[in-house]
């Protein structure tokens, strides 16, 4: 639901920095534990993985993966801190192998098909989005502390195996805890070295 802007010759900066803006708000995929990052029933090992990169490169049709088995594909998306969720967008091809529905799931690190039977946060009926153009907007307040999603994909429309070129995740990322404990414990104990110094400081300017 882009607006239309009344350009005069030359004047098209706007669009370019908006464009920007857009693809900066969907960065999350710089946010994920790639090393940890799975995806369960994908025909082709790692391909999981090549569905979440920039905005801009949403287009690129030779990254995608594609289910093996059956329709589903399952997605367990560790997060390197906190991550507060505002929306998804799933781009696959404009046929049967486009997933149908997504459910969300959040903090159930490792999940497996058999834990799918568990109520998801959230559940989206999908339309079909070659483009990546339909933004799915999360209930927020369910996923303002996501360090671990998974995305289950049920169905597709009709194909025998599912097909996903683009996710994207829009939201908002914060450190993780842990690191800032570290930090402050770091920096307690450099302080009594601190004082030292200042005492030590004023006699080496006395002798000199």
């Amino acid at each position: 639901a882009a607006m239309a802007h009344g350009h005069g010759p030359g004047r098209c900066r706007c669009c370019g920095e908006e464009a920007a803006e857009r693809g900066a708000a969907w960065g999350l995929y710089l946010r994920i534990d790639r090393q940890r990052l799975q995806c369960l029933n994908e025909r082709r090992e790692g391909s999981g993985a090549t569905v979440f990169r920039p905005w801009e490169e949403r287009g690129d049709r030779s990254q995608f993966v594609e289910s093996d088995d059956d329709e589903e594909l399952l997605f367990n998306i560790p997060f390197t801190g906190s991550v507060k969720l505002k929306g998804v967008i799933v781009m696959g091809e404009d046929d049967g192998t486009h997933p149908a529905e997504m459910r969300l799931f959040r903090n159930i690190p490792h999940m497996s098909f058999d834990d799918t039977a568990k109520e998801p946060e959230q559940t989206f009926s999908l339309s079909r989005d070659p483009l990546g153009q339909l933004e799915y907007p999360t209930k927020i307040a369910r996923f303002s502390n996501v360090y671990h999603l998974s995305m289950h994909f049920p169905k597709n429309f009709g194909a025998e195996t599912t097909k996903i070129f683009y996710i994207g995740l829009k939201g908002e990322w914060t450190e993780a805890h842990r690191h800032e404990v570290t930090i402050c414990n770091y920096e307690a104990s450099a302080n009594p070295a601190d004082h030292k110094l200042e005492q030590i400081t004023p006699q080496t300017h006395f002798i000199s």
